[in-house]
């Protein structure tokens, strides 16, 4: 039997070229989520999407570090931050939504990481919790009080922006065959369920919705 979906909302988390095969940062078998997420948009009338959206100054760009690779950890404005390539620049096509993955339902897009000084995973908060893009007020304004998430990448933005979620008061899923690990250490994706699940986030598979 198909899950109520009254007062839901599915949230669709940076499906966007860089994080996708030949991008700048690219999730492995990151584009097979892609026609799950378009059968789920289906069961849903209310639909949302965070985009990765940096200034090409952006202080987690490895490249804006002299002498720094990506992966490496530093210590940046007080928080520790691994270095990434460049990634997702505005106004570049790498910072696109998929071709395929299909927008016609989507009430509101919500950007991050615009801050060149903090990076911002969570598609509520930035990374020190000072800025907020303003998706919990808009979710809660408009009745929502389930959140599916879905996207890119499992063990980052997905994960924290789950868990922000689940902080903020909302019954929260996390759609496991709706999204993928980066998995900069082969255990990050399977560690990152795990923290959510402990943190009350509810792990299903599209399957719950779409059967």
């Amino acid at each position: 039997m198909a899950m109520n979906l009254k007062n839901s909302a599915l949230l669709i988390v940076d499906v966007q070229n860089d994080f996708l095969p030949r991008g700048a940062l690219a999730v492995d078998h990151g584009e097979e989520i892609i026609p799950v997420i378009n059968d789920l948009q289906e069961k849903f009338d209310f639909i949302v999407a965070t985009q990765d959206f940096h200034p090409s100054a952006h202080g987690s760009f490895a490249a804006n570090h002299e002498g720094k690779t990506p992966g490496e950890v530093i210590e940046w404005n007080g928080l520790a931050q691994i270095l990434w390539p460049v990634h997702c620049v505005q106004g570049s096509e790498g910072a696109e939504f998929h071709e395929e993955l299909n927008p016609i339902k989507w009430k509101a897009i919500f950007q991050k990481g615009k801050n060149p000084e903090v990076d911002s995973y969570s598609g509520f908060f930035d990374n020190a919790r000072r800025e907020d893009t303003g998706l919990g007020d808009f979710l809660q304004n408009e009745g929502i009080k389930n959140v599916f998430v879905t996207g890119l990448a499992q063990d980052y933005c997905v994960k924290f922006t789950a868990l922000d979620s689940v902080s903020l008061g909302f019954q929260t899923y996390l759609i496991t065959d709706a999204t993928k690990a980066v998995n900069v250490k082969t255990e990050d994706g399977e560690k990152s369920l795990e923290e959510m699940h402990s943190a009350g986030v509810i792990l299903i598979e599209s399957s719950a919705i779409l059967d």
